[in-house]
Formats: C-alpha cells, structure tokens, sequence
C-alpha cells in the first residue's frame, strides 16, 4: 500500500503540475503580466503548500525541528535539485529584475533566518526562533509582496494577440485542481517515501533535511520542469527562487508566531549551505556571455547537492 500511494502522489504531482502551468499561464496572458510574476506568486503559493502544511503541522505536533529541517532542506533543494535539472531540460535564462533583486532577496532572507535566530540565542539564550523573530520575518515578507505588485504593474505585456483567450473560469479551475492534485500527491510520496526510509533504517534527521524537504519540493521540481519543457523558462525559474523567499518569510515566519522553533549548531550549517547553493546560482549565471544557466552549469548543481547528501550522513 506504502508503495502504491508512492506511485499515485507521483502521478498527482506531475498533472498537478502541468495543469498549474497552464492555468498561471492562461492567466498572465489574459492579464498581459510577465510569467515571471506569475511564477513568483501565483505558482510559488501553490507549490509551496506541502511545506507550510508540513512545517505548520510539524511544529504544533511537537516536531518543530523536522519543520526547520523541511525548510531549509527544500530550500537547498529548489535550488541545486530543481534549477540543475530543468537546466538539463532547457537552459534557463535569467532575466535581469531577477538577478539584481530576487536571488540577492533570497540571500537577504537566509542571512535575516541566520541573524535573527543567534541573535536570539546571544542575547536571551534562548535556542529558539520565537514570535518576535517570525514577525520580522513576514514583515519583510510583506515589503516582497509589495515589490512583486509593483513590478506587476510594471511590466504590462504588449496588446494580447488574436488567439482567443482561455476562460478566466477554466484558468482558475485549472489552478485550483493542480493546487490540489499538488498537496494529495506531495502528501503521498512524503509519507511513502518515510516508511520506506525507515524500513532501510535511515535516521530521522536525514529523513527531514532530505526525504521530507525533497518531498515537499517535488511539486516546485515538476512544476518547473514542465515549465521549461513547455519553454516557459521565466516561469521555472522564478517558481524556484519565489517558492524560497516564501519558505523563509512566509512560511517560517508565520510558523514561528505560532510556536517558537527550536534552532541549534547544525542548523547554522544547513543555513551555510543554502548560501552556498545561492551563491552557485550567482556564479553560474555570471559565468558566460548571457545570464543563463546552462545543462553543464545544471550539472554541477546535482553534483554538489550529492556532495550535501554525502555530508549530511556523515555529521
């Protein structure tokens, strides 16, 4: 049974995925905005669903550490795992707004979790994430919202072209039934994939920072993937950087003011780690002629995350 439901969260996440896709895109046609805003809101939301559900059930269960776990896990995740292997699929080009201000807010939010929570433990004591902190966090969560709306306004397409637009109706149901398919399927293959670590006798840490947080990430892997399969290379890229703004910010923040989040020494490594898959993003895209990440540069994201999963299992 464990295994079936394996299979069918895959399959639910794959057309989860692609009818997400295609009703974000429908709608920024019809609305003449960029598929890079609708993949830093729109999609980020949706596919960013299994780690605020888990995040948030794991910390009031008692099981905060497993929630910090799943956030910075799926962090590094959306990063090296998902950017490598859509790359693979299709270079992905950078557009500028998005590596003059969403990578460096992305580094910004690793480094606010980091500061916050020894600060925390430097002045207090207190080995915690608390309200405070996580008020902070979605403070500056608000002044991304804020730049994403302005940019929206913005960066209006051109007059929309002759091919008759898809219903407004049908777009959204389109989102709603992929948002769904999304969080059953992330669900499934989280839980099988637990059982099956267990049944192999993989510690309970390594499950949170790999399993857990790969599992959780799987709907923003196959959302971009499609995504630069179907050439919407903006959209997959902008649905892996927006889904770890919201991961810190908002998720994290908002799961703080409800209950403190414990933090300790290894969590300061996993923040290290985020920073360094974010400074990898950096470097690939300035390497070259063309702000892009190319199928080799993807490559090097896969090896190092092996490199991570090697590290985390000998700590």
């Amino acid at each position: 049974m464990v295994y079936l439901l394996f299979v069918l969260g895959f399959v639910f996440l794959i057309k989860g995925a692609d009818l997400l896709v295609v009703g974000a895109s429908a709608i920024g046609r019809r609305l003449r905005i960029s598929e890079m805003v609708i993949g830093l809101t729109i999609v980020s939301f949706g596919t960013s669903l299994p780690e605020l559900l888990v995040t948030t059930v794991a910390s009031l269960n008692g099981q905060a550490e497993l929630g910090l776990g799943n956030i910075l896990g799926s962090n590094i995740a959306n990063v090296l795992i998902i950017l490598g292997i859509a790359a693979l699929i299709r270079p992905l080009p950078i557009p500028r707004d998005t590596y003059f201000i969403e990578i460096p807010f992305s580094v910004l939010a690793a480094l606010l979790l980091g500061f916050l929570a020894n600060a925390n433990i430097f002045y207090s004591g207190a080995n915690t994430i608390g309200r405070e902190e996580g008020g902070i966090m979605l403070y500056f969560f608000a002044l991304f919202m804020i730049y994403i709306f302005v940019i929206a306004r913005k960066k209006i397409e051109g007059p929309e072209d002759s091919a008759v637009p898809q219903p407004m109706l049908k777009s959204v149901l389109f989102i709603a039934i992929g948002v769904v398919a999304l969080y059953f399927g992330g669900d499934w293959v989280v839980n099988g994939s637990t059982e099956i670590a267990r049944l192999f006798g993989i510690s309970e840490s390594v499950i949170g920072l790999t399993i857990v947080a790969v599992g959780t990430s799987l709907p923003e892997l196959v959302t971009s993937a499609v995504a630069a399969y179907k050439n919407n290379t903006d959209m997959a890229v902008g649905n892996a950087i927006g889904s770890n703004i919201f991961n810190i910010l908002w998720i994290l923040g908002f799961t703080s003011v409800l209950t403190p989040i414990p933090f300790n020494d290894h969590s300061n490594q996993d923040i290290l780690m985020v920073l360094i898959s974010t400074s990898a993003l950096i470097v690939a895209v300035i390497v070259g002629k063309r702000p892009r990440i190319s199928r080799w540069e993807g490559l090097i994201f896969l090896s190092i995350y092996a490199g991570y999963l090697y590290f985390l299992t000998h700590r």
